[in-house]
């Protein structure tokens, strides 16, 4: 003999129904079985049912009861909202606390049901993208520290910026990392016992070996961009510098340079729009050439220059490397694009935009690169915002990272040209 199966509504708790769910529930009765119908269905009086519809008295927990057998229960699903369903399972109580068991015993059905095991994932990915990328093994497994002469070739040779010519500077390096890193394992113990070492100097060398290891491809982009956040550089009392910005003397420089110097308009527009230093885009205009055909190694694919997306953007391959200071794409507005095109070839020295600034008492052309930096990272990831703004420093993204960045990168670059928008620096 089977067993028997208790109708679905008999799992409704409809104590946690709002009044507008009971009215909802009621007029879909009321609708699919007719009014008359309904009323003698539910026990109810003609005049009790225009009432309970009109809100006017409000609806037992019995007649919803009656009228929740003559429902199907994707019917009440479609009905009620999302909170009065998680209160009417019982996951939701009614002082607004979790069950936290109830709602653990519905996840775990995961293992069993494969769309639900999806959807799980899904939402998990949109919502905790960064907090899954550090339960997910942000901090490789065996990565044991060692001093090694590859290191020290490293620190002498291949760091673009302030390479360690001093042997005495290497001395005092090599004995910080003997005596406090050699052969300890890359963890999170470890980041947290560099940062708080008395002795600071040890956050440089540590950061330089992090950049090592990098270098060597055997930390991904996401722990070196990380690392490098959390553990700072050694302070210098006498360097430090707040740099404060008030939006409304960048929307006055907007206004002043839109009215009087087009050229100079355009340098500020690329710098706040793709977070490019200076000398970016006085190359950009200097050497537009949207149709050029390259070759993007990182991508292994061949490409013209510009790309313009329907999202109402565009990016533009510079492709400058090799220096201290790189840039790969230059991102701006479809806006930007068509001044871009009335100066492009244009010629100006890197000193005359800074000295324009000055003399008219406005922002210095620096200052555009540090706004879009804390306007981006109000609307996407630091990693991607990085990307965008070529802040990797000396080391190069991983050709596995590259295209997942560039994605990531056309993703997100809409809406921060939405939320420039919506601070009104443009179109002023």
């Amino acid at each position: 003999m089977g067993l028997d199966v208790a109708p679905w509504f008999e799992r409704i708790n409809v104590k946690g129904l709002s009044d507008d769910s009971r009215r909802a529930i009621l007029s879909k009765v009321k609708d699919k079985l007719g009014f008359s119908k309904a009323v003698e269905c539910l026990g109810i009086s003609k005049g009790s049912m225009h009432n309970y519809l009109h809100g006017i008295r409000k609806i037992p927990d019995e007649v919803i009861l009656r009228a929740l057998q003559h429902l199907e229960e994707e019917e009440f699903s479609e009905i009620v909202r999302s909170f009065d369903r998680l209160k009417a399972v019982g996951i939701l109580k009614e002082d607004g606390s979790i069950d936290y068991p109830a709602i653990l015993q519905a996840l775990a059905l995961a293992t069993s049901d494969e769309y639900l095991k999806q959807a799980i994932l899904r939402f998990a990915v949109e919502h905790f993208r960064e907090d899954l990328k550090k339960m997910l093994g942000l901090l490789p497994a065996n990565v044991i520290l060692a001093w090694e002469r590859g290191f020290e070739e490293f620190l002498r040779e291949q760091k673009k910026r302030s390479k360690i010519k001093s042997q005495e500077t290497l001395e005092y390096y090599r004995n910080l990392f003997k005596k406090y890193l050699e052969g300890k394992i890359l963890s999170g113990e470890l980041v947290d016992y560099v940062i708080n070492h008395p002795n600071k100097w040890l956050r440089n060398v540590f950061r330089h070996y992090v950049r090592y290891l990098y270098y060597l491809r055997k930390i991904s982009p996401e722990t070196y961009g990380w690392i490098m956040e959390v553990v700072p550089s050694r302070s210098y009392r006498l360097d430090a510098r707040p740099y404060p910005i008030n939006l409304e003397d960048v929307r006055k420089t907007f206004r002043y340079l839109k009215e009087n110097s087009e050229l100079y308009y355009l340098v500020y527009r690329l710098m706040l729009e793709g977070g490019l230093r200076l000398s970016h885009a006085l190359a950009l205009i200097r050497s537009f050439n949207p149709d050029e055909i390259v070759e993007i190694t990182a991508l292994d694919i061949v490409t013209a220059r510009l790309v313009r997306s329907e999202k109402g953007f565009c990016r533009y391959y510079l492709g400058i490397r090799e220096v201290a200071k790189p840039c790969e794409w230059a991102y701006f507005s479809a806006e930007t694009l068509e001044i871009l095109k009335k100066f492009a070839g244009s010629k100006l020295e890197k000193w005359r935009p800074g000295k324009y600034a000055v003399k008219h008492n406005l922002l210095t052309p620096k200052t555009m690169r540090k706004v879009a930096w804390r306007l981006m990272i109000q609307v996407m990831p630091k990693e991607v915002a990085r990307f965008i703004q070529s802040r990797f420093g000396e080391l190069k993204v991983s050709e596995s990272r590259y295209e997942d960045l560039l994605s990531e990168a056309d993703e997100f670059y809409p809406k921060y040209l939405e939320h420039l928008k919506s601070q009104f620096l443009f179109g002023l």
